[in-house]
């Protein structure tokens, strides 16, 4: 809990609870319960056809017995930050002051800690309106270094979550990301670039160039998430708090011969101490 009178600054207290600074100034989202349960079953449908669009996704709701029309499914998707993933023309060019990063991972063995870390953000329902989930990835042991719960989606959570994993476990030789905005903001940029980061990004909507991501967001939804109303961006931090670390240390993942990221990640590689 936040302690206004703490000599302890707003934003370091902030950092010990893994809050981010603008979910103490949360407020139930102004949506209808009805939406709310319609974003929750856009997010289930989009994790397992992540390539159907507002169109196919509204037709498939239909099918349900849901009463929802294309437009407003893709209002919904555009306030969740999801989109159908496949290649598309390029009708649009990002904006001039964010420079786009190359690709650098093809054909590239990731055969250490530290030395590919990615980042993604996600929807998250609760009882009562949603949040947007930023997550720090090792790539090699799939260890999640940190992460931020958010009202926004805003490039300050982001930040605050990159922040920490660097102080926390030193820099990595690549971080890749996609094309969000987020990403592309000069100040998250700046802040691997003063590390000397090789900062890679892959093309808009190539949803395998961050698969183990994708994974991740599979894993937290269905085995915590989905499993709970949550009411507030707090309990929610506090939930998967518990679960990163259950994840981290405790769940075997068949891609890493059953052994658990933590397993992964320190047996070749010592943790820095926080500064």
């Amino acid at each position: 809990m936040i302690d206004r009178d703490s000599t302890l600054s707003i934003l370091r207290q902030c950092e010990l609870l893994g809050l981010c600074r603008s979910s103490l100034y949360y407020r139930p989202q102004p949506i209808s319960e009805a939406d709310v349960l319609l974003m929750r079953r856009i997010d289930e449908l989009h994790l397992t056809h992540p390539f159907l669009g507002a169109r196919r996704l509204g037709r498939m709701l239909q099918r349900e017995g849901v009463e929802v029309g294309r437009r407003h499914v893709g209002t919904l998707m555009l306030l969740m930050g999801i989109e159908a993933i496949y290649r598309k023309k390029r009708t649009s060019l990002p904006d001039k002051g964010h420079r786009i990063y190359p690709y650098l991972l093809r054909d590239v063995v990731i055969e250490r800690p530290n030395q590919v870390w990615a980042t993604d953000v996600t929807y998250l329902p609760m009882a009562k309106g949603f949040a947007y989930l930023v997550a720090i990835l090792d790539l090699y042991s799939r260890k999640v270094l940190a992460f931020r719960v958010s009202t926004t989606l805003a490039t300050e959570f982001c930040i605050e979550a990159l922040e920490e994993a660097l102080r926390r476990y030193g820099a990595p030789e690549i971080f890749n990301t996609d094309q969000g905005s987020q990403f592309t903001d000069g100040a998250f940029t700046a802040v691997l670039n003063a590390k000397g980061v090789r900062i890679t990004m892959d093309g808009k909507g190539r949803w395998i160039d961050n698969v183990f991501v994708e994974r991740l967001w599979r894993s937290v939804k269905y085995e915590s998430i989905y499993l709970h109303a949550y009411e507030t961006p707090r309990e929610v931090t506090v939930a998967l708090a518990r679960y990163f670390e259950f994840y981290n240390a405790h769940r075997p993942h068949q891609s890493l011969d059953y052994r658990t990221p933590d397993e992964m990640y320190f047996g070749t590689h010592k943790l820095k101490e926080a500064a």
